[in-house]
């Protein structure tokens, strides 16, 4: 399995509830610190208030006039929705060598998922036109990444809890709002939040950093 990162050090920095602003500001200075040679890879995990994030791929005068905030940011995709209930995961990696691979490492990130429903007694699926994961045809989690300096950020988005009510204001990575879906509506109960991160990191670690010792 390819060594996607050679940093001596994993470190997870668990956010717990807070403002997408509050989490961008602690994830750029972790990349700066990596990308300026430091030995510490990261995974941010975080609950956001809500809000939505548009990315590259949208326009951001088509959703301003929605009753939640809305903010720019530098990944790629869609407008996504970020809130309570969901689990976000940003790691902030230094990719070297072959794993210089950007659409290698989307495809890795969707198997991180794949594999924390699949702990959670799910059976998560890639959809080759859309990134991201799927479990009985509808989207459970949003993937939308960058790098600078071939450190990366942002990351993924699970729906644990989410109220899928917020996807009715707008086209979620494009999609419909009844393309959305959460664990809790596939599980038939609401998982421990705790659990997911706990499944989430373990994979981030399988499939980033196997063999290492954080």
């Amino acid at each position: 399995m390819l060594r996607w990162s050679v940093a001596p050090h994993f470190e997870v920095v668990d956010l717990g509830k807070v403002t997408f602003e509050e989490a961008e500001i602690r994830q750029m200075e972790a990349v700066e610190e990596r990308a300026d040679g430091g030995e510490v890879d990261r995974v941010f995990l975080a609950e956001f208030e809500p809000v939505l994030t548009v990315g590259r791929g949208s326009s951001l005068g088509a959703y301003e006039s929605l009753d939640m905030p809305v903010v720019e940011v530098s990944r790629g995709g869609k407008a996504t929705f970020h809130g309570p209930g969901q689990l976000v995961a940003y790691p902030v990696l230094g990719l070297e060598g072959a794993a210089q691979d950007l659409h290698a490492y989307l495809h890795v990130l969707e198997e991180v998922l794949i594999h924390t429903l699949g702990e959670l007694g799910l059976e998560g699926v890639r959809d080759e036109r859309n990134t991201g994961c799927w479990v009985h045809g509808r989207k459970v989690a949003s993937i939308g990444v960058a790098v600078k300096k071939w450190v990366t950020y942002h990351g993924l988005a699970l729906n644990v809890s989410t109220d899928l009510n917020w996807f009715h204001q707008f086209d979620p990575c494009g999609l419909l709002s009844t393309d959305m879906t959460n664990l809790e509506t596939e599980l038939g109960h609401t998982p421990e939040m705790a659990r997911v991160k706990e499944a989430i990191v373990g994979q981030l670690e399988r499939c980033f950093r196997p063999n290492s010792k954080t």
